[in-house]
């Protein structure tokens, strides 16, 4: 994974005031921690951090961030945002070492078209976007891809399925499901409907005496009828 130079400055006043006066001259305020330093409350360009922010690797991209002259490896472990405009209210920056596992949030891409789920009126739904993973800072993937083109209706990819690059782990459940492919609710509504109709159509065929259900009951009927006139018959030969 590609790192990234990033310049913190230090020596930021803190408090609401002063971050909102950061903020309005194009300035992030932040803090840097880990590795047992203390926090160090720094400021960052916001354009810069948003170059940093837009690379394939996203919110896990290396950091090479220069602060006071010196350089230490980081990623982003938090981005507060403004709950309205969206914009990047504070960041914060976890300290790292190459030879350590640390754990981050990977996004799962789905890749490939579920064919066979679409001609059956199904959908496929992505139940989990982020897996969390853990590895050394170079084994970070940018995401994890999963082929959906061979799903049916019915079918499900847990965590489990997942096929997790050399050097990454997940303590996540393997039983969790991420994806699942099932027939779309609007197509279960247009069955319903349709059961509705006929039964509705049968019944109101049955009662105008038209239908299956009329002509069982005109059999029905006729055999009762004949039955009468056959005893009548009877009756009336053995009278003579």
């Amino acid at each position: 994974m590609a790192e990234i130079t990033l310049v913190a400055e230090t020596g930021r006043p803190t408090g609401s005031r002063p971050a909102k006066r950061l903020r309005a001259q194009g300035k992030v305020p932040g803090v840097v921690y880990g590795l047992s330093t203390d926090p160090t409350p720094v400021t960052v360009d916001w354009r810069e951090l948003r170059r940093v922010l837009t690379t394939e690797a996203g919110l896990n991209a290396l950091i090479d961030l220069q602060v006071d002259g010196d350089t230490r490896l980081s990623i982003v472990k938090e981005l507060q945002r403004h709950p309205v405009h969206h914009t990047v209210d504070h960041v914060d920056f976890l300290l790292i070492r190459r030879d350590q596992v640390i754990t981050v949030d990977v996004p799962v891409v789905l890749e490939g078209e579920a064919d066979l789920v679409t001609r059956e009126g199904g959908m496929v739904d992505q139940v989990l976007t982020l897996l969390s993973v853990s590895a050394k800072p170079a084994d970070i993937p940018n995401e994890l891809p999963v082929d959906i083109s061979g799903m049916q209706i019915g079918d499900t990819v847990r965590i489990g399925d997942l096929r997790l690059p050399s050097g990454v782990t997940t303590d996540s459940d393997p039983e969790e499901p991420v994806i699942s492919a099932h027939v779309a609710t609007t197509t279960l509504e247009i069955e319903e409907i349709d059961e509705a109709d006929a039964e509705v159509a049968a019944e109101q065929a049955a009662e105008a005496g038209e239908g299956p259900a009329a002509d069982a009951q005109a059999a029905a009927d006729g055999d009762a009828t004949t039955g009468d006139g056959d005893g009548r018959s009877d009756e009336a030969g053995d009278g003579g």
